[in-house]
């Protein structure tokens, strides 16, 4: 940002750029290009100075969201930027601004990608743009967390694998982090994107085989059991029609849905 400020005086033309690009006047740079002349009678003239401003990198992503949240009927969204590692976090404020959230926080993602190209057109240094409204990320993250302890009781309880659905990078990680505080469970993900999933996974096979074939002492259970040794966790097969089924939103997915992938209310 560079612009020409004309006033009576050099210092009242730095106020004017101080006002204008709503920063501090040690961000700004300034280069005098005339300044008034002292004559018998006074001073003769005005001053004119050019400033410079260079808006920083989160500075640059706040400005964005704004210009996209007024465009699309929002009224004064605020942006307060704190650091966090590796960037900063954009909270986004202001009256009814939760609108912009979007289904289980898909609308906020976007924005936050977008914002985050913004950012980074310019510089091959990656720079971490988060945005975050209304503690949604923090609620958000809870339900996640609630989500894979019931995902890993369903693993340990039926000796199969079981899927979620379709989750972004961010979400999966929470995923992975809340499994692996669980005992006998893993998980990892597979597929592409948009479709990359978490599969979760019971490494407690004594207990999957008790409950599928009776008491197990050991040697052979029941009649007709199978030894410890034969036994294999069945997988679920997820090939079939998984991707398909997701392409498209289910009835129970929508806003009236209170499972823990219902939309969180405020």
């Amino acid at each position: 940002m560079k612009e020409v400020f004309v006033a009576k005086t050099v210092e009242e033309a730095k106020e004017l750029a101080v006002k204008q690009f709503g920063v501090e006047a040690e961000k700004i740079a300034f280069n005098i290009l005339e300044e008034p002349k002292k004559t018998l009678f006074g001073m003769r003239g005005e001053a004119k100075v050019e400033a410079e401003y260079e808006k920083s990198k989160p500075e640059l992503a706040a400005d964005y969201i704004v210009t996209v949240m007024e465009s699309m009927g929002f009224k004064t969204p605020e942006i307060e930027i704190s650091e966090i590692e590796g960037g900063s976090l954009l909270e986004i404020k202001g009256e009814g601004v939760e609108g912009i959230i979007g289904r289980r926080g898909e609308t906020l993602d976007a924005l936050q990608y977008l914002a985050s190209l913004v950012a980074n057109r310019n510089d091959r240094n990656y720079y971490r743009i988060a945005t975050d409204c209304c503690g949604f990320r923090d609620k958000r993250k809870v339900q996640l967390e609630e989500l894979a302890a019931k995902m890993v009781a369903k693993a340990k309880r039926t000796g199969r694998t079981v899927a979620l659905e379709p989750m972004n990078p961010y979400e999966r990680r929470i995923i992975h982090a809340a499994v692996s505080q669980i005992e006998n469970a893993t998980s990892r993900s597979v597929g592409e994107e948009p479709y990359r999933k978490v599969l979760i996974t019971s490494t407690d096979p004594d207990r999957q085989f008790r409950k599928r074939d009776g008491n197990f002492k050991g040697g052979k259970g029941r009649k007709g059991g199978r030894r410890r040794e034969d036994f294999k966790a069945r997988s679920l097969d997820i090939s079939s029609t998984f991707e398909r089924d997701y392409k498209k939103p289910k009835p129970e997915d929508e806003m009236g849905s209170t499972g823990l992938y219902s939309k969180i209310e405020f």
